[in-house]
């Protein structure tokens, strides 16, 4: 487990379209490095000898109507043959320990409950954030890390929005 690095950047595009059906997760990477929302030290792989078999990314988001600053996990990807192992737990993990070691107060993501819920991820609306779709229920969760109660309406960074 290691942060990304530039000689990383194909390497992790290939695991995000080894991983999912359509290439929208290895596009959004690539968008999202470019965004000022990026935060490098929460873009993270895991690496197996030389060979990079997971990836898990944490941009700036921010809650309205004040803008409290907050981050959005996603996406997270592990390649299909290092699946099922541990890879993405271990990435979860690391993530939010670099993210509370470095003073972030909340994490969002759109995900599996099942998945998320055993790195104490809930409903964002039980915790007070309202999802930026509606239709996202109780898949849209979040997770405090540090500091007072935020209430609002979660922003993910811009590259998010072309989805």
């Amino acid at each position: 487990m290691r942060r990304e690095r530039p000689v990383d950047h194909r390497a992790v595009g290939d695991l995000h379209r080894a991983a999912f059906p359509t290439p929208v997760e290895a596009r959004l990477v690539g968008e999202l490095r470019e965004d000022a929302g990026f935060l490098p030290h929460l873009s993270l792989v895991a690496v197996d000898g030389d060979d990079v078999v997971g990836h898990v990314l944490a941009t700036r988001g921010w809650i309205e109507p004040l803008g409290a600053p907050a981050l959005g996990l996603g996406p997270l990807g592990v390649r299909p043959e290092a699946q099922r192992r541990g890879t993405g737990t271990v990435l979860v993990h690391a993530l939010l320990a670099v993210a509370e070691a470095a003073g972030e107060r909340l994490v969002a993501l759109l995900g599996s409950p099942a998945y998320y819920g055993r790195f104490g991820f809930r409903t964002a609306t039980d915790l007070g954030l309202a999802p930026p779709d509606p239709a996202w229920g109780a898949h849209f969760q979040a997770r405090r890390l540090d500091g007072p109660e935020q209430r609002g309406t979660f922003r993910y960074a811009a590259p998010f929005d072309r989805l």
